[in-house]
């Protein structure tokens, strides 16, 4: 790819001409930083080129299940003090997209032997060789953060030369911003890049910038700044870092303030995030129509009680505290129901009578619950009053109005889930679309396919022709399953909006939440 230079100076100068329409331009009141996990500002398209995204992550796979839409990765590559996190930060604010993680090669400094921290401690240690950075875990990181999966980053303290124990998860990335100063120096991560910006700053200000960075903030004082900038900062940048601006696709001089350059990557990455906008609820309405249910499903028994409580619960007139009270039973049994098909094995406990009996125990290591909110928090309590100290997870969907799609916007998972059998709870699943992202979602984290129980209290046909085709691994487990579903995607004859049945409230009529969350 052809580099380009983008340069303006003088008050003749483009900055000067696109100020007013400029979305990177110092004019603008700041915003807030877009993280990894959440966006802290209101769902407001607020740049001049118009995307697709609101709040919400909206799907990063097809209706198989199976990640179709990699994270755009921009690298971001200069000398120290250049400017890479604040050209980072500036792309962020000015993008206004949802889940964009910010990655920096900092993080992935080796663990240094007790030698090496006493050299780094006397300013005696090459921070700036390619031979002081991971490249093997940067490389394995940043690969599954490209294709949608949980990663865990690890945290180093320039303070103690030395990496803490606790890792940082990110998850969830349409955009991720790779800077550091050897970022481009090797062939495996250059693969993985999808726009290469290289931070041109002149070598003064950078040194400048350095001495109050390393002085304020790693706790050096500025003979051992200067001496380590020398000896080996410099020779590093000019032997190392200098000559990758050959592979970079853009070179933005003067770093962060340097608007036009800033407001083309801005766009760039704009188009690209609208051709991979991917639709999945209408292709589940359509599919698998005429197909017998699988084999993975499993429907209570329905017994004159469930057919009683269904009766019950799906009558307009029921009042709340009834409609409560007898949901709250069939949860229960739905509970019981599914923890039968847990793996038991065999062990032997002394009565107290002294004799032996022979039962059964979990031979998993433990469960986890997750819910999908709101309407699927409504089950934990079924579920803990079944499961003694069970760990619960939370999964928010909501679905767009202006696309129909599910996006993800919250989820706050336990540690170490991977090993986990997961109870994924919802009170009623038509198309299936919030109910592929959440299995998506255990997925990426390492969850086990077949250790996901997906459990409902009503579920369309198409809803779990849909979860069974993508997963058919995951178990699914209900109450009832119904057969139709309309043109707005509500189960028929179904159970209405549980979410608000059961709360209380009145969905606004511009906006609804999930359509697992109601009988959509």
């Amino acid at each position: 790819c052809t580099s380009l230079v983008c340069e303006s100076n003088g008050e003749d100068s483009l900055d000067g001409l696109m100020k007013h329409r400029c979305p990177l331009t110092p004019s603008l009141s700041p915003r807030k930083r877009t993280t990894s996990q959440s966006k802290t500002e209101p769902p407001l398209l607020r740049t001049n080129k118009r995307t697709i995204y609101t709040a919400g992550r909206p799907p990063w796979y097809n209706v198989t299940g199976t990640t179709f839409k990699e994270a755009f990765v921009i690298g971001l590559c200069g000398g120290s003090a250049s400017g890479k996190t604040t050209v980072a930060n500036k792309i962020i604010e000015a993008l206004d997209v949802p889940w964009v993680v910010l990655l920096s090669m900092d993080s992935f400094y080796k663990v240094f032997s007790k030698e090496e921290q006493e050299l780094a401690a006397r300013n005696e240690y090459n921070f700036d060789h390619p031979d002081a950075f991971d490249f093997e875990l940067l490389v394995t990181v940043l690969r599954k953060l490209k294709k949608g999966k949980s990663i865990k980053v690890p945290v180093y303290d320039f303070t103690s030369h030395s990496r803490r124990k606790e890792w940082k998860t990110v998850y969830g990335a349409n955009v991720v911003i790779f800077e550091g100063i050897l970022a481009f120096a090797n062939k495996e991560l250059l693969k993985l890049l999808d726009m290469k910006v290289f931070v041109d700053t002149d070598s003064d200000i950078r040194l400048v910038r350095r001495l109050k960075r390393d002085i304020t903030d790693r706790g050096r004082d500025i003979a051992g700044v200067i001496k380590q900038y020398n000896k080996f900062v410099k020779p590093a940048f000019e032997q190392y870092i200098e000559p990758t601006v050959q592979v970079a696709d853009i070179v933005v001089p003067r770093g962060g303030e340097n608007f036009v350059a800033l407001d083309l990557i801005v766009q760039h990455v704009h188009s690209q995030l609208e051709k991979r906008e991917i639709t999945v609820r209408s292709a589940l309405a359509s599919a698998h129509q005429g197909q017998p249910l699988p084999k993975t499903l499993s429907v209570m028994e329905s017994t004159p009680q469930v057919r009683g409580m269904h009766t019950i619960i799906r009558n307009k007139e029921t009042s709340r505290d009834e409609f409560i009270f007898y949901s709250k039973r069939l949860m229960r049994l739905l509970i019981e129901h599914a923890l039968s098909f847990l793996p038991l094995k065999p062990v032997s406990v002394e009565t107290p009578q002294g004799t032996v009996y022979e039962g059964k125990r979990l031979s998993g290591k433990r469960i986890t619950g997750v819910s999908i909110l709101r309407a699927g928090e409504t089950m934990e309590q079924a579920l803990m009053a079944v499961c003694k100290d069970i760990r619960l997870g939370k999964i928010l969907i909501q679905t767009n109005h202006d696309t129909g799609e599910p996006e993800l916007h919250y989820l706050r998972l336990p540690k170490d889930i991977s090993e986990d059998y997961v109870i994924l709870m919802d009170s009623t699943v038509s198309t299936g679309a919030a109910a592929l992202m959440a299995v998506r979602v255990l997925l990426d984290h390492d969850v086990q396919e077949d250790k996901i129980f997906l459990l409902s209290l009503l579920m369309a046909e198409m809803g779990v022709h849909s979860v069974a085709y993508a997963f058919p691994k995951v178990r699914i487990i209900t109450t009832a399953v119904d057969k139709k579903v309309n043109d707005e995607f509500h189960i028929i004859p179904g159970i209405g909006n549980f979410g608000d049945r059961y709360f209380g409230t009145d969905a606004p009529s511009d906006w609804y939440e999930s359509d697992e969350g109601m009988d959509y």
